[in-house]
């Protein structure tokens, strides 16, 4: 493990923190937006993998749009019309996306905030950011803590907790790019969700209310195929939350919620969690912002999201499992995305 500097904003240095484990498996996390900025994987032949997207500079994240590697909150996805209500009160957020929608916690949200290290170790990393009350819209003083961790072989386990002092909303989601074949499309990956629902949306990608089945939809991936899915002569793109099934606890035989195989067959990824959705989203928005880590490219579909998460806008749609959080309350999220070579 080591701390380095990684530039500054506004007056507050910005730290990289070096995670690895006795096989080889490098992790490095920034400290601004706790971003997870790159993740190196043994591979059978000797050699190592990138497995995230990153950036070579700071300048990078502050240039880009796609939230690369970062922890979003105080509300991962998005709130609509940027206003909610909540014990009979009303509350407008930010609206930084398009004017219409409040996303990833607004334009300050925890991704673009530089969080405090307090704790770290050879191969993990406890960063803290405390968001006060009324901070884009929101009630409460909220206190949030993420949590690194990298375990042999290639496995990067996420802890996330938080705790208010007023009730407030909280939905924390973790945005890595995954790219198991550096440099290339993630069409023809191999992805396997056990999600046998979905939530259907709007032209704003707010969730219409309704939990549809995948049968017969663009969103089926119960059984193993490639993420590519053609539509009008092109490749469909996702950013949708699916509706996991009933999960295992962490830990225990076949958690697994989602796998996904390389398409060279070197590399697959397995994805378990806590929480009961994940938003797949394949990258359409993606650009060169800044310089890639290691010379990686940066451009439309070179990198796929599992975001961990409550439902997006379960605000407005009671059935759907709320992301209230009260004085006293404990959020607490653990999610796993495990690696391994074939």
């Amino acid at each position: 493990m080591s701390i380095t500097a990684f530039g500054e904003i506004d007056g507050k240095p910005v730290q990289e923190i070096r995670l690895t484990t006795a096989s080889g498996a490098e992790a490095s996390v920034i400290s601004f937006g706790a971003t997870l900025r790159d993740l190196l994987i043994p591979l059978k032949d000797g050699g190592k993998r990138r497995a995230v997207l990153g950036f070579e500079k700071l300048e990078g994240y502050l240039a880009g749009h796609s939230y690369i590697g970062a922890t979003c909150g105080r509300v991962g996805n998005r709130i609509a019309g940027g206003a909610f209500s909540l014990d009979g009160k009303s509350y407008a957020v930010t609206r930084n996306e398009a004017d219409r929608t409040h996303l990833h916690g607004g334009k300050r949200g925890f991704s673009h905030r530089v969080w405090e290290v307090v704790d770290h170790k050879t191969d993990q990393v406890t960063m803290r950011v405390i968001s006060q009350d009324g901070e884009e819209g929101y009630p409460g003083t909220v206190e949030a803590l993420c949590t690194y961790r990298l375990k042999d072989h290639g496995t990067v386990e996420i802890v996330l907790n938080a705790k208010t002092d007023a009730p407030t909303l909280v939905n924390i989601v973790n945005h890595s790019y995954f790219t198991l074949l550096e440099n290339a499309e993630i069409w023809e990956h191999r992805m396997e969700i056990a999600a046998p629902f979905y939530t259907p949306v709007d032209d704003a990608l707010i969730p219409t209310g309704e939990i549809r089945g995948v049968a017969g939809t663009p969103f089926d991936f119960r059984k193993a195929r490639p993420i590519r899915f053609m539509q009008d002569g092109k490749p469909f793109d996702y950013d949708i939350n699916l509706v996991l099934g009933a999960l295992p606890p962490l830990g225990s035989a076949g958690d697994a919620a989602v796998r996904v195989t390389a398409s060279d067959g070197k590399m697959a990824l397995e994805m378990a969690t806590t929480e009961p959705g994940v938003q797949l989203y394949t990258g359409a928005g993606l650009g060169p912002a800044g310089a890639g880590i290691g010379g990686q490219k940066h451009f439309p579909h070179a990198g796929f999201c599992l975001e961990a998460q409550r439902f997006p806008d379960a605000v407005h749609h009671r059935h759907f499992g709320q992301a209230t959080l009260r004085p006293g309350e404990h959020y607490h999220q653990v999610t796993e995305y495990r690696f391994r070579a074939l």
